[in-house]
C-alpha cells in the first residue's frame, strides 16, 4: 500500500513534461499516470490521452521520436478486447493493455513500425498504453504491474 501512495505523490509532483511534439499537443490534452512495476518500482508517465474516437485513430501515427517519459494512454468506456496496429507508426512501441483497475494484462513489446498486424488484448480491457519500446523491459513492467490513474483520467472512462 505504501509504494501506491508513493505513486499517487507522483502524479501530483508536477506538469506534464513540456518537450513533447508540437503536433500532438494540438490533438491530444496531457495528463499524467504511475505504472507500479515490481514491490520497490513506481515510474511516472506523460501521457498524450486518446479518449475519441477520431483520437485513437490517430495515435502516434506520424511521431518520429517520443520522450522516454512519454507515451499515449488510449482510454475505452467499454471493457472489450481491443487491438492496435503500426500503420504510418515511425518509432517501434511497446503497447500495455489494462483491465478497468489498471492491472497490466499483456504486453506486446518491441511492435514493429508502419507493420499492419494486429496486436490486441488477450483479455477484455479499458486501457492500452503506448510506450517507447525497451521501456517495460528495462523498467521490469510486467503482466500484473499497476497502471495509477488519476480521478481526471478516470471520469473520462466513466462518463
Amino acid at each position: 500500500m505504501k509504494r501506491v501512495a508513493f505513486c499517487w505523490l507522483l502524479l501530483a509532483a508536477g506538469q506534464v513534461d513540456a518537450t513533447a511534439q508540437d503536433s500532438l499537443d494540438d490533438a491530444f490534452t496531457r495528463d499524467v499516470i504511475a505504472v507500479v512495476a515490481s514491490r520497490h518500482a513506481c515510474y511516472r508517465f506523460d501521457v498524450y490521452l486518446a479518449v475519441t474516437y477520431e483520437q485513437q485513430k490517430r495515435g502516434l501515427m506520424y511521431v518520429r521520436e517520443l520522450p522516454e517519459t512519454a507515451g499515449m494512454l488510449f482510454i475505452y468506456k467499454k471493457t472489450d478486447y481491443y487491438s492496435m496496429w503500426m500503420k504510418n507508426t515511425y518509432i517501434p512501441l511497446d503497447i500495455a493493455f489494462a483491465n478497468e483497475n489498471g492491472t497490466i494484462i499483456n504486453i506486446a513489446r518491441h511492435t514493429e513500425p508502419l507493420s499492419l498486424k494486429s496486436i490486441s488484448s488477450e483479455r477484455p480491457v479499458n486501457y492500452v498504453l503506448e510506450l517507447n519500446a525497451g521501456v517495460t523491459e528495462r523498467l521490469e513492467v510486467q503482466p500484473g504491474s499497476r497502471l495509477i490513474i488519476g480521478p481526471s483520467i478516470e471520469q473520462l472512462r466513466t462518463r
